[in-house]
């Protein structure tokens, strides 16, 4: 028999369909205001990321921002301009150093006075300079330090002796004969470079100084350097071998431990090192001013390359300075296997433990690199 509802019982499933509509007209507001909320974050991530590739060069055409400092500066720098340098040298050192805000400053007043030239030497110069104010201090023959030779942290023997000829007026080639011979400046027995054995730092040389007294200075100071960390004769080549890749593939001094952590926790967990910078010094690649290593520098059967051979490299591949040794000998804590710089400019390094995370840290460096061709890409 079939059973009709009564009048109650219509009532009641009219307000269950009235309710079960409302229901649904709400889960579709839901579910449009979750889109739309999906559709602004994400157009908001989109945007930060454009901003973070891009900000910079639209600031700069807004006039919003500038690429210079402004006034004479202050706090004090030294600059060695070497010889055979050209103009976008000299800007990139005075970047570097933060004597101007930016090399397409100095560079973009450069090709405003074609008659401009530069004495090489070193010279005395304050930070936070405006390029018109830079480049007036380079012209001023007051400001070029007689004797004098600054070598920064990084550098090999070889641009190091062309630094002390430079700044301290010794012929080059008589620190390239002086060099030749590592066993008379007193190093460990055993050791055949003088790499890696050149403190980076300001010297200031009598005007009789030979090539002799002026290479022994520096190793000298780089003894006096490991004496004060306590580090024996023993260890002193291995510590400056790890301190002088560290040295080099650390873009930041706050990244200089964790360098050393991935070194070590390499070496322990019996990996190979795969640290681009010794592929490149043993193919002489260390100074082209990129960051990729090219396929013939990785598979080079040198006893320097760490991508095909296992452990430390044969010595160190650069002139560590303090603060390296002391990231070697004190490496901060950590799991990390892998780092990769993330943006060239701000020398940003992210550091992982496994290859997934390595890998898209990598896919970062790739789209910075896209958008900044021209950064060392």
């Amino acid at each position: 028999m079939n059973a009709r509802p009564s009048d109650g019982g219509v009532a009641a499933v009219r307000r269950e369909e009235k309710r079960a509509k409302s229901r649904r007209v709400a889960k579709r507001l839901t579910i449009s205001l979750l889109v739309t909320v999906l559709l602004l974050g994400g157009l908001a991530a989109a945007g930060s990321y454009l901003w973070s590739q891009y900000g910079t060069s639209v600031s700069l055409a807004m006039g919003w921002t500038t690429n210079d400092y402004e006034g004479e500066g202050d706090g004090d720098a030294i600059i060695v301009i070497s010889e055979g340098e050209i103009g976008e040298d000299i800007a990139r050192s005075l970047a570097t150093a933060d004597v101007v805000k930016t090399s397409e400053a100095f560079y973009d007043l450069l090709v405003k006075s074609p008659d401009v030239e530069f004495m090489p030497g070193s010279y005395s110069l304050k930070l936070h300079m405006s390029a018109k104010a830079a480049l007036a201090a380079l012209q001023d023959p007051e400001n070029r330090l007689a004797f004098t030779a600054m070598i920064p942290e990084g550098k090999t023997v070889e641009q190091t002796l062309e630094l002390v000829a430079t700044g301290a007026d010794i012929p080059l080639k008589e620190l390239q004969k002086a060099a030749k011979d590592p066993s008379q400046y007193g190093l460990p027995e055993g050791v055949d470079s003088l790499e890696g054995w050149l403190f980076p730092a300001t010297y200031e040389f009598e005007e009789t100084t030979t090539g002799e007294e002026a290479i022994q200075r520096l190793v000298n100071r780089q003894k006096e350097v490991l004496s004060e960390f306590g580090v024996e004769e023993g260890e002193r080549e291995r510590v400056l071998t790890i301190a002088a890749m560290v040295q080099r593939e650390s873009g930041r001094l706050e990244d200089f431990g964790k360098v050393s952590r991935v070194i070590y926790n390499r070496l322990a967990d019996d990996m190979i090192l795969q640290m681009d910078s010794t592929a490149q010094y043993g193919m002489g690649q260390h100074d082209d001013g990129s960051v990729w290593s090219t396929n013939e520098a990785l598979a080079d059967d040198n006893p320097w390359n760490t991508y095909v051979h296992k452990g430390l490299p044969k010595g160190p591949i650069a002139n560590p300075g303090a603060d390296a040794i002391e990231a070697t000998l004190n490496p901060t804590p950590g799991d990390w296997i892998y780092f990769v710089a993330v943006n060239l400019e701000t020398r940003e390094t992210v550091f992982s433990v496994t290859q997934d995370e390595h890998n898209a840290a990598v896919g970062v460096l790739n789209e910075w690199c896209v958008a900044n061709p021209d950064q060392g890409c």
